[in-house]
């Protein structure tokens, strides 16, 4: 018996793609969701359900008309301003409990909107539940690796990020000689490396001592299905861009969008990856 067609909740980024492409190879049909209009450039022959913030009834609807039971939330999507006036019965019915969300946290908001998609009798599925080399390994994977000062930045970075998730922040904080040059917020990771890039020249008093650190891990209590922090390539990039000596991420709990690919940009920029344990450096 074939497997019901698995539903991607599809923002931008390449994650969407990645796992579009895997659930296809493994024969199982593929229906994006896409809100408001967005539809990625990379689609074929997918299914497109196409879907509006204020109008989840009609998503619903479509969903179980494509016999879709399982759902996994993939790639950026810009927070929502929703109109009251559009809201159709299905938003309506959950709106007190879902708009106070929209001014906290993300792990507030997806969680609210967890259990919406829950009650209609969806399956939440994380992506590295499907793409099981997702999930970033124990130790270093470049050539270059960090240095005792490397190490310290990351104690002091990670200290942050966790504060940080405490309060539902971001999931990330660059940290060089001990001083933080940068939180993540809202904005996201390669915001927060281009304010490091054009800001932080006159803020590392030692130029012989580690020149930074870049630090991803989850939110303390962060439900793993859905919005883990992630690196790629591109954060590779960025990275060398803002002066830093390397990428630090929690094992077993950042993905790694092609890990071969984000290694081999490490290992060409000069920078290293990695993945520590969180009881090595609390």
């Amino acid at each position: 018996m074939a497997p019901r067609p698995l539903a991607i909740l599809a923002g931008k980024g390449r994650l969407p793609e990645m796992l579009a492409t895997s659930a296809a190879n493994a024969g199982r049909k593929v229906v994006l969701v896409c809100f408001n209009g967005f539809r990625p450039d990379w689609m074929t022959d997918e299914q497109l359900i196409e879907a509006r913030f204020e109008k989840p009834g009609k998503m619903f609807k479509a969903l179980q008309a494509a016999d879709c039971r399982d759902v996994v939330f993939a790639g950026y999507i810009i927070r929502p301003r929703v109109n009251p006036l559009k809201f159709d019965l299905k938003l309506i019915s959950v709106a007190a409990k879902l708009l106070p969300t929209l001014k906290k946290g993300d792990t507030a908001t997806l969680n609210a909107v967890r259990e919406i998609f829950e009650a209609e009798g969806l399956k939440i599925l994380g992506a590295h539940e499907i793409l099981h080399d997702l999930l970033m390994p124990s130790g270093t994977l470049t050539k270059a690796g960090p240095s005792q000062d490397d190490f310290a930045d990351m104690k002091r970075a990670y200290s942050i990020a966790t504060q940080m998730g405490i309060a539902d922040v971001g999931q990330g904080a660059v940290v060089a000689q001990g001083l933080c040059l940068g939180i993540e917020s809202i904005q996201g990771t390669d915001a927060m490396l281009n304010f490091v890039a054009t800001t932080s020249a006159d803020y590392r008093p030692d130029e012989k001592a580690g020149q930074g650190v870049l630090l991803k891990a989850p939110k303390l209590g962060q439900d793993w299905r859905i919005d883990l922090p992630a690196i790629g390539p591109d954060t590779l990039e960025n990275t060398a861009k803002a002066g830093l000596s390397g990428i630090a991420v929690q094992a077993g709990g950042v993905l790694v969008l092609g890990l071969k690919e984000t290694v081999d940009a490490a290992n060409r920029l000069g920078l290293f990856i990695h993945g520590f344990d969180p009881k090595d450096i609390s």
